[in-house]
């Protein structure tokens, strides 16, 4: 099963947040790390993928330092990186990113898209069912468990009041919410493995 999955890096939720003279947040010298419900969907991929084959490309958008949280992707277990690197998608909307991406996923071989539910910096939550219109695939939220067997996947997700379990053919959507795993940490041997593992960067043309 060849998984996608899409990440964001924002910055470390016990960052301390400076604004600079024109009212936006100063990035110099704040910790940056990988949304934390996208790491929900960075281990899903590599556990489907030690369950049933297959590989795991994670993609971004951004400027050059996230190249570091696709790093750290490739240290936990994914097999390869992109990245659409320009400094102008650093501070870009909701659609704008689902376009973007839409194009970077087009031209790989793909049965299932992971992505974490919500980002912790913007809290939109519309990135991936966005995405997920934009490829026309269906696309399922806030999952807490998912079964897969290369055709379709049974996904248990959070509903008001209790959870809801549906069947979805491939290739689909899925957002992860917190519960679905508890994600692992680089080894030292991953960390050198990442090292070597491809990641390409393309430029926004």
């Amino acid at each position: 099963m060849n998984i996608v999955v899409c990440i964001k890096q924002t910055f470390d939720t016990e960052a301390k947040i400076a604004l600079d003279s024109q009212g936006k947040i100063d990035s110099q010298g704040v910790n940056l790390i990988i949304n934390p419900y996208d790491e929900f969907a960075i281990e899903e991929g590599i556990r489907l993928k030690e369950q049933l084959g297959g590989e795991v490309t994670v993609v971004s958008l951004g400027g050059e330092r996230a190249q570091e949280a696709i790093r750290t992707a490739l240290a936990m277990g994914a097999d390869k990186g992109i990245l659409v690197s320009d400094p102008s998608l650093e501070e870009v909307d909701e659609w704008v990113a689902a376009e973007v991406l839409a194009k970077a996923v087009e031209g790989i071989s793909y049965d299932l898209l992971l992505a974490g539910r919500i980002a912790i910096d913007d809290g939109s939550a519309q990135v991936a069912v966005r995405l997920a219109e934009k490829l026309g695939v269906p696309s399922v939220s806030s999952v807490l468990k998912i079964e897969a067997d290369g055709e379709k996947i049974t996904a248990v997700r959070e509903i008001d009041g209790g959870t809801e379990t549906l069947e979805i053919p491939l290739p689909a959507m899925v957002t992860a919410q917190k519960g679905l795993n508890e994600p692992r940490y680089p080894s030292v041997a991953g960390i050198m493995k990442a090292k070597r593992k491809p990641l390409n960067v393309v430029s926004l043309a």
